[in-house]
């Protein structure tokens, strides 16, 4: 069945034709662009964080009202911190808002929020926020949103492997146990599909660490829309061209 974005009324007026029984399952988001937005409008690196963010809470509602089950959106990578300290400090306050305000907002509208990440270098306030917010939420039922905080593709497999060592030496599982979902159930991501689609906006081409593991057989959409500047259109623009592409995995 096929719908369109005006005859459902949502948030543009341009009308996208899509195949609304044919959407991604999980799509994933890298958030990137929110300080050359700021620059080009010459503005604080810090104000083109927030707009970002309030992209997010448009994206987020847009993905759960259309049907969309799992968005997961890269939020400050383990390379961030190399960014200037005032720099990471609003990130961090903004998250911590982010992570409030998702509890009072996105919590009403029956999104189920969680942390991917390495989560034990934040400050206790977010620690104790990403708990008390993941709880308030998990017994919703629409959208599954993961916000990747600290998160790299890298570390998180590093991590993986640890955890099946130690595991192997407590007896849990054996070395014969080790396969592709043993892996996969050794990541932040265990239980979630991996992403059909991945969006990157800002013109860069790259996955920057980014679901490595997980993004083996991903579609990819770029665009040079800066993420503060990225609309309900762009995602569906992006879950167009998803739909005429034919994925085989490999196959013939």
């Amino acid at each position: 069945m096929k719908f369109s974005l005006r005859s459902l009324n949502l948030f543009s007026r341009k009308n996208i034709s899509i195949d609304y029984s044919n959407l991604p399952e999980h799509i994933a988001i890298i958030m990137d662009g929110n300080g050359r937005w700021a620059k080009k409008k010459k503005l604080p690196r810090s104000v083109g964080h927030r707009a970002g963010a309030n992209t997010l809470k448009t994206i987020t509602e847009f993905c759960d009202k259309i049907g969309i089950k799992v968005l997961t959106v890269y939020a400050f990578s383990t390379e961030n911190w190399k960014r200037p300290k005032e720099e990471v400090d609003a990130l961090m306050d903004l998250l911590l808002e982010y992570l409030r305000d998702a509890e009072r907002q996105l919590a009403g509208k029956n999104v189920v929020i969680k942390v991917i990440g390495d989560i034990s270098v934040l400050s206790k306030e977010i620690q104790e926020q990403i708990i008390k917010t993941e709880k308030l939420t998990q017994s919703n039922t629409g959208l599954l949103l993961n916000i990747a905080i600290n998160y790299g593709g890298r570390n998180e497999l590093v991590n993986a492997v640890k955890n099946i060592v130690k595991d192997i030496n407590e007896g849990k599982i054996s070395v014969d146990d080790i396969n592709e979902q043993c892996i996969s159930n050794y990541l932040y991501t265990r239980g979630i599909k991996d992403p059909d689609l991945i969006i990157r906006p800002s013109g860069e081409l790259r996955l920057s660490n980014f679901l490595l593991w997980q993004s083996a057989y991903s579609e990819f959409w770029f665009s040079n829309i800066y993420w503060p500047d990225f609309k309900p259109k762009d995602l569906l623009n992006a879950i167009r061209d998803y739909q005429q592409r034919d994925r085989r995995f490999g196959g013939v």
